[in-house]
């Protein structure tokens, strides 16, 4: 099963993520989405997988929220840095909370001071305001009840708005005049509120918004689009009394606060000590959620999508290794967490030791059915709608901050970029810490191509009949596009490939044998032969010559 979130005390021990040269293919019987930065017509692009320059940071990102071309980040961290500095060079201070600039990556003045760690970051649709949850106390000297406002414009800490929650707010989301928070609290400001409150946003009043939760705390909310909804996750096994829906998972009527229809919280179980949904989102026609198992008392690893109107399954990706947060964007949804086994939905396998994918791409739209799970003592979730897997494979490195060996905890996104954070240290194995933001393709720089190249991908030849020699090799792979297009050279004449063809590949897991009889040639001679591998924006490798004695 899962690994332990950060809201335990135990750590977990995660094998090094390999790239093993195997020829697995994806299970023929799901037909997996052919998409990238370059997909075929119908298939929704993801981003790029290029670095662009992002602030770093000396702990753990936990949450971030998008407000027009501003990033709001929220975690457990002391200092920033620019993209490209080392560890403690170049730092300036940053208490839990900064901001920078989505569109170029530079660190913003923001830095109001929080004496305890921020877990959540939430703004009003209007733009207006920023409301962060946490574990502090004071914000810039003034007293805070771990959870407080900012003005979006100046940065200025609201002084209005001064609810007391009496333990960890998790979650908030809101409207423009309610907030909605989630957490770890038992009362809000001399109010029984057992893990959920609501607020005024004019002065944080409490309001009468007061469902009954127990058995575990919430993790996640979302608020649907007419706010008349919110959905709530975590670990909490009953809601308002019922344990379906209110099993890890609910939806409450914003007004009176008693349950609404909610039908995937039938198929979803997760809740109590060991399980819990670990993050939700929205856009205006579902909600998406996340979530984990370590032992007992839940069902559920992965991703899934939820009609707005009645929480009707529209599909589930059932990843095993836990899922800490998902979003949509651009007809695609981006999730981070720690899969090692995505077979069921016919993308990669169990690998001995493990391997871990810790960036995925989705298409928002079901694409296919999940297949019955035979690997692991885990929940079967055979037959549901499933979405398609994308070709978007970052290279996600495990930081110590945390001690639970985790690298992104959180993505969000907008139409133009999605934005990861976490404990990570290094992004196809170039040092960044925690914060990382990548681009759509017309405002990518796309120079992430062909990942073999040189010495690392030679081809085989070998010759066994007279004036033929059969040149055999592994399908290269490409961290955002499947389909790359193979020139075979011989003698060097790079002017005049003497074979062409193109093949579909994926990382580690869907790397096919590919080759090529070249026949008519001198007895006797040799003959060198290597590869020219592009991509479709045109990114190329050469590889190493591999030179044969025709027979």
């Amino acid at each position: 099963m899962g690994y332990p979130r950060p809201f335990f005390a135990r750590s977990v021990a995660v094998s090094v993520t390999a790239i093993v040269a195997l020829a697995l293919l994806a299970p023929s019987h799901l037909p997996a989405a052919r998409a990238d930065t370059a997909p075929p017509v119908g298939t929704p692009a993801t981003v790029s997988t290029d670095l662009l320059p992002t602030p770093q940071i000396n702990g753990v990102v936990w949450s971030q929220a998008i407000v027009g071309d501003t990033v709001f980040v929220g975690g457990s961290f002391t200092n920033a840095r620019p993209a490209g500095s080392a560890a403690g060079a170049n730092t300036v201070p940053r208490s839990n909370l900064l901001s920078y600039s989505l569109s170029t990556g530079v660190l913003n003045p923001f830095a109001p001071s929080l004496n305890g760690q921020v877990r959540a970051v939430g703004a009003s649709p209007d733009g207006t305001r920023l409301y962060v949850g946490g574990e502090f106390s004071t914000v810039n000297g003034s007293t805070r009840s771990r959870i407080a406002a900012f003005d979006t414009a100046s940065g200025a800490l609201n002084t209005a708005f001064r609810p007391q929650a009496n333990s960890r707010v998790s979650a908030v989301v809101a409207s423009n005049s309610t907030v909605y928070f989630g957490g770890h609290f038992t009362s809000v400001s001399n109010f029984t509120r057992p893990y959920v409150a609501a607020a005024r946003a004019s002065d944080g009043g409490v309001l009468s918004f007061a469902p009954r939760l127990a058995g575990g705390t919430v993790w996640a909310l979302a608020l649907s689009p007419d706010a008349g909804k919110l959905v709530l996750g975590g670990s909490f096994t009953t809601l308002n009394g019922s344990n379906n829906p209110g099993y890890g998972l609910g939806a409450v009527n914003t007004a009176t606060g008693a349950n609404t229809q909610w039908s995937i919280a039938g198929l979803i179980r997760n809740g109590g000590v060991n399980a819990a949904i670990t993050g939700l989102s929205s856009d205006q026609d579902s909600v998406y959620g996340t979530g984990y198992v370590f032992g007992s008392g839940g069902n559920f690893e992965g991703t899934f999508r939820a009609n707005w109107s009645d929480g009707a399954v529209r599909w589930v990706e059932d990843c095993h290794g836990d899922t800490y947060s998902a979003v949509p964007a651009g007809g695609v949804v981006y999730s981070v967490g720690h899969p090692h086994f995505c077979g069921n939905v016919g993308s990669f396998p169990e690998t001995n030791p493990r391997t871990f994918q810790r960036g995925l791409a989705w298409t928002k739209e079901a694409r296919t059915t999940v297949a019955r799970n035979t690997v692991g003592n885990y929940y079967n979730f055979g037959g549901n709608p499933a979405p398609g897997y994308l070709t978007w494979w970052p290279d996600i490195n495990i930081g110590s901050f945390t001690g639970q060996n985790q690298g992104a905890w959180n993505v969000t996104a907008n139409a133009n970029y999605v934005v990861l954070g976490g404990e990570f240290t290094a992004i196809n194995n170039k040092p960044q810490q925690g914060l990382i933001r990548y681009a759509i393709r017309s405002l990518a720089p796309n120079k992430d191509g062909p990942r073999l190249s040189g010495a690392n991908y030679a081809v085989a030849v070998s010759s066994t009949t007279a004036g033929t020699a059969r040149i055999t090799w592994t399908a290269n792979y490409d961290r955002d596009n499947r389909t790359l297009k193979y020139e075979l050279i011989r003698n060097g004449n790079t002017a005049a490939p003497i074979y062409t063809v193109s093949a579909d590949s994926n990382v580690w897991f869907q790397r096919p044998q590919l080759g090529f009889s070249d026949i008519g040639l001198a007895s006797g001679q040799n003959y060198s032969y290597r590869l020219r591998v592009t991509d479709p924006i045109g990114n190329l490798i050469y590889g190493a010559d591999t030179t044969v004695t025709v027979r």
